[in-house]
C-alpha cells in the first residue's frame, strides 16, 4: 500500500501537542477484550504502549485474563461459580488464578512489550506489597478469595518507572496473613491511577464507549452528565462498573478517564495523539 508522506506529516504535527502536554505524565491503561486475545491487535497494543514511553510518557498496564482463567480451569476439570458476575474463587480456582494471571498472561504481554521494543517488567499486587486487600463482602454469597484493593504502595511502580521500565500488572492482592486475592482488574487500574496521580486512566473494552438513548457515541462527558445519564438508565449492566471506576478516578484527583473500543487498531494512539479519539473521555469538575 502506497503511504502518503504528507499524511504522515499530518499525523505526527497534531501529535506533538499531546506528546508536549503528556511528557513525563503517568497513564494506566486496563488492558483487556479483544484486544488482548487477537494476535494483531495484541502486537498494536505492545507498539502503542512502547511508543508511549518513547516519548516521555508513563504508562502503566493492568491487565485482566478471565476467559484464559476459565479455560484453565475447564482444562483441570476445576468448577466455576459466578455470583453477580464475579468468580467464587475456593483456594483451589486462586492457584489457578495465580497461576495464569501471574505467571502466563503477565509474561506474555510483558514478552510482547519487550518484543516491540520496550523494556516491561511483569508484576502482582503481591510483588513490593504494591497491592494490599481485603475480603470483598457479597450480601448472596461468600465469594472466598475474591477481593478488593484495601491501600496501594507504589513505591516499585515509580522505581520502575524512574528506571524506564515498564510496569505490567497482574489484579492479585496480597492479604494481612500474605493469603492472595483475585481483584478486579478495572478496580486495580482505578486505585493504581488515583494512588499514582495519573494524567489518565484508559479501560480498554469492547464497546465504542458510552452511549446515550439514542445510541449515539458521547466523545466526552462531564462526571454530572455520567450521573444523570445513570439515573435515566441510559448506563446501565456491565458499563456501570466501569463508569464507576471512572468516576471515582476522577473525584480522587485523575484528570481524565477513558473508555476506549480495544477493538479498533491502534485504539491507544488514537485516544492520546489524536483530536478525535475512539471512545469516551470522562472530566472531572477540576
Amino acid at each position: 500500500m502506497d503511504k502518503n508522506p504528507q499524511l504522515q506529516a499530518h499525523v505526527l504535527v497534531e501529535a506533538l501537542p499531546y506528546m508536549q502536554r503528556f511528557h513525563g505524565r503517568t497513564i494506566v491503561i486496563k488492558y483487556g477484550g479483544n484486544a488482548m486475545t487477537e494476535a494483531h491487535l495484541q502486537e498494536q497494543f505492545a507498539y502503542d504502549v512502547t511508543l508511549m514511553k518513547q516519548v516521555g510518557m508513563n504508562p502503566v498496564v493492568v491487565h485482566g485474563g478471565g476467559p484464559q482463567i476459565g479455560a484453565m480451569l475447564e482444562r483441570l476439570g476445576v468448577e466455576t461459580r459466578f455470583v453477580d458476575g464475579m468468580r467464587v474463587t475456593d483456594a483451589a480456582t486462586m492457584e489457578v488464578v495465580e497461576m495464569v494471571l501471574g505467571g502466563r498472561v503477565n509474561k506474555e504481554i510483558v514478552q510482547g512489550i519487550n518484543r516491540a521494543g520496550g523494556r516491561a517488567v511483569g508484576l502482582t499486587g503481591k510483588d513490593g506489597a504494591l497491592l494490599r486487600a481485603r475480603p470483598l463482602r457479597n450480601a448472596v454469597a461468600d465469594l472466598g478469595m475474591v477481593g478488593e484493593v484495601a491501600a496501594v504502595n507504589p513505591e516499585v511502580i515509580r522505581w520502575l518507572d524512574q528506571g524506564d521500565f515498564i510496569p505490567v500488572v497482574a489484579p492479585i492482592g496480597v492479604g494481612a496473613r500474605g493469603e492472595s486475592y483475585n481483584i478486579n482488574a478495572d478496580l486495580v487500574a482505578g486505585a493504581l491511577a488515583a494512588t499514582l496521580k495519573a494524567e489518565k486512566l484508559i479501560l480498554m473494552t469492547n464497546v465504542a464507549g458510552v452511549l446515550d438513548k439514542e445510541g449515539t457515541l458521547q466523545t466526552r462527558l462531564e462526571a454530572g452528565a455520567v450521573a444523570q445519564m445513570i439515573a435515566d438508565g441510559q448506563i446501565y449492566g456491565g458499563m456501570l462498573p466501569k463508569i464507576q471506576c471512572c468516576l471515582d478516578a476522577v473525584a480522587a484527583g485523575v484528570q481524565a478517564a477513558h473508555i476506549i473500543d480495544g477493538r479498533v487498531p491502534h485504539a491507544l494512539l488514537l485516544e492520546i495523539f489524536t483530536d478525535a479519539g475512539v471512545g469516551t473521555l470522562i472530566a472531572g469538575s477540576h
